[in-house]
């Protein structure tokens, strides 16, 4: 496998700072893409999740690229993540062994908890007595059971990662939240160099796929209107400079800030085009003007969590 770039985690475990994303990936179309993403590209990690409802399919495909003698296990790293419904600690560990059956893995190489606000069995009321200190001991003690070679966050405010970090046995790992050229979260990057915490950026693109997101419950979520980052003036100036297309500017843009990148796609040119961003550099002055752009907008408020206690955006909420 070809060597990427990686971002060294507090416990020494190694980060690649590029994979494939699956969310709203369906089962074919995943399938596929993971093969095109490990096979063809050699991407080095692929993330998914519990409410991606495709962990079976991946653990499939690489069960089969391992079985066919394609790669190593250590070759591919996974990622994975709880749901709100499994964040309670009394339930996260039977819950990480299910993700690891779908898998067909004995570890993860990263857990995240996919929200800070949990909610009871069925997914559908709030647990508002579980805070955030409360589902960070569940994730010590999957990491202390050795199912999870590292342990994050996701989705969650500052303010919740100072907080659980004051108590916390085993510091945070990564913390993966949206990060995009609109929406930079420069002051969640601050907090995360002082506790050497790695930030894993999904959405790099503006996530101009999430109009059609269903949560596991079904529920449609209502989406604010937004300009496309892909189409901004500043990106389609340095594509053009050098020669690269807007998604690869906007991947390059997070990657230079020492931030990992999870773009999805299931269309094989578009899986090999994201990969192919190491072959230029934007100038720290280029960085400078993309950081200065004057639209600001989060585009995943995450509705569900409103109302609980550990919602991470009610100062956001009008």
């Amino acid at each position: 496998m070809p060597a990427f770039p990686t971002i060294k985690l507090q416990n020494g475990v190694e980060l690649p700072i590029i994979g494939l994303g699956t969310w709203q990936s369906t089962d074919d179309d995943v399938r596929k893409a993971v093969e095109v993403a490990i096979e063809e590209a050699h991407y080095p990690l692929i993330d998914t999740a519990e409410c991606y409802q495709n962990e079976e399919v991946i653990g499939n495909a690489l069960h089969k690229l391992i079985s066919d003698g394609k790669i190593k296990r250590e070759d591919v790293f996974i990622t994975t993540k709880l749901w709100t419904n499994n964040l309670n600690p009394a339930r996260s560990l039977a819950a990480t062994r299910e993700c690891l059956k779908r898998l067909q893995l004995e570890k993860v190489d990263l857990l995240l908890c996919h929200m800070p606000a949990a909610s009871e069995a069925s997914g559908v009321e709030h647990e508002k007595d579980v805070s955030v200190e409360d589902v960070w001991r569940g994730m010590e003690a999957i990491y202390d059971a050795g199912l999870a070679r590292a342990i994050g966050v996701s989705n969650w405010s500052v303010e919740q990662i100072e907080r659980v970090m004051k108590t916390a046995k085993t510091p945070i790992h990564n913390v993966q939240n949206e990060l995009y050229l609109y929406w930079p979260q420069h002051e969640l990057e601050e907090v995360c160099k002082k506790y050497g915490i790695s930030i894993t950026s999904y959405g790099s693109l503006g996530s101009p796929g999430r109009v059609n997101f269903t949560l596991p419950t079904g529920q449609k979520l209502d989406w604010a209107a937004a300009p496309n980052a892909l189409d901004d003036s500043k990106v389609k100036e340095l594509a053009e400079k050098y020669k690269k297309s807007p998604a690869q500017v906007l991947l390059r843009y997070v990657i230079e800030r020492g931030i990992a990148v999870i773009p999805k796609s299931v269309t094989p040119s578009r899986i090999h085009e994201n990969l192919n961003v190491f072959d230029f550099k934007l100038t720290e002055e280029e960085v400078k003007s993309l950081d200065s752009v004057p639209h600001r907008q989060r585009l995943f408020l995450q509705p569900f969590m409103e109302g609980h206690p550990e919602d991470p955006f009610k100062s956001e909420r009008v």
